[in-house]
């Protein structure tokens, strides 16, 4: 089946499979996107439209639990990556806060830190992670979302942006729907890491986790959202398409990550920690910063098979 995407006839696109078109985007940060539900315990202060929220008025030094929790949990849900400047933890309270979300799952692909389910940035390659991605996505089951800290911030650039994956599927065209909501597609850890890792390294890690097929398009667990779940780290292929059409038709999803109504950019400072729901963005972490360092530790919380 060939996609034919709507392009004006006054201005022919050279790439219409890759091509992004101007006009009004749906932005809601959760169905229906009803009136606001005011926070008690803490202070929320939207940072973008549809995600990004910075949170002040706690200490993560002292686990959050009962109604605190909660109340975290559904900032999350709403706002889909949570920032708390200035909180300063150690390693091990950053785990002690993500293991109130679940098991934190090991990433033998990266530098570990001081534990293994915690992972380093900044003692490696210099980057690695500047392309639009979700965390492990090659898994039977992907993370259901991370937990970063920044140890050591560059006196300029460095920062990260995220992408609602829900907005991006909101506005796609009701024919690009038609064809992926049922459709699959294969992810495969190789192309994300076989230039960071030496070839006995990477044909290990092969073994360890070989290609898997995931839905194009995933149904949050809790929220309910249709969440586009393709990424240019790691899918490789639609099941069931010719080959050039599969190609076409993911650079065309790929694309949506960069459309700047979608994101929200964060500036980081040391101490600054980040939460994100891995189900429902992808992460682009910018490269602009070198001969600084910048260094963060981050744990990824275990999530379940996408359906």
């Amino acid at each position: 089946m060939t996609i034919q995407l709507d392009t004006p006839v006054s201005r022919p696109r050279s790439t219409p499979a890759v091509d992004l078109l101007e006009g009004e985007r749906r932005l809601c940060r959760l169905p229906g996107d009803g009136p606001d539900h005011p926070y008690e315990l803490f202070v929320l202060t939207p940072l973008g439209r549809t995600l990004g929220a910075e949170i002040t008025g706690i200490d993560l030094r002292t686990v959050p639990h009962g109604k605190l929790r909660s109340e975290l949990h559904r900032a999350l849900l709403e706002w889909k990556v949570l920032f708390f400047p200035g909180q300063d933890l150690s390693s091990t309270q950053q785990r002690d806060f993500g293991l109130l979300w679940g098991e934190l799952e090991t990433n033998p692909m990266l530098d570990a830190g001081d534990t293994a389910d915690v992972v380093r940035f900044g003692t490696g390659a210099r980057t690695f992670e500047n392309i639009w991605h979700a965390d492990t996505t090659f898994r039977e089951a992907p993370a259901m979302g991370a937990v970063l800290r920044m140890v050591q911030a560059p006196p300029f650039g460095g920062d990260t942006l995220w992408a609602d994956m829900a907005a991006a599927y909101d506005n796609l065209s009701a024919e690009v729907r038609v064809v992926i909501d049922d459709a699959a597609a294969v992810h495969d850890m190789v192309p994300g890491f076989a230039r960071f890792l030496d070839p006995v390294k990477l044909q290990r890690l092969q073994d360890r986790f070989p290609p898997v097929t995931h839905p194009v398009v995933r149904n949050h667990p809790e929220t309910g959202r249709r969440t586009l779940n393709v990424n240019a780290s790691f899918t490789t292929r639609i099941v069931g398409l010719p080959v050039a059409e599969s190609d076409a038709l993911l650079r065309h999803l790929f694309a949506q990550a960069h459309v700047p109504e979608y994101q929200v950019r964060y500036r980081w400072s040391e101490g600054t920690l980040a939460f994100w729901d891995n189900r429902a963005t992808q992460h682009y972490a910018v490269g602009d910063y070198h001969p600084h360092r910048r260094v963060a530790e981050r744990v990824a919380i275990a999530g379940d098979r996408p359906f």
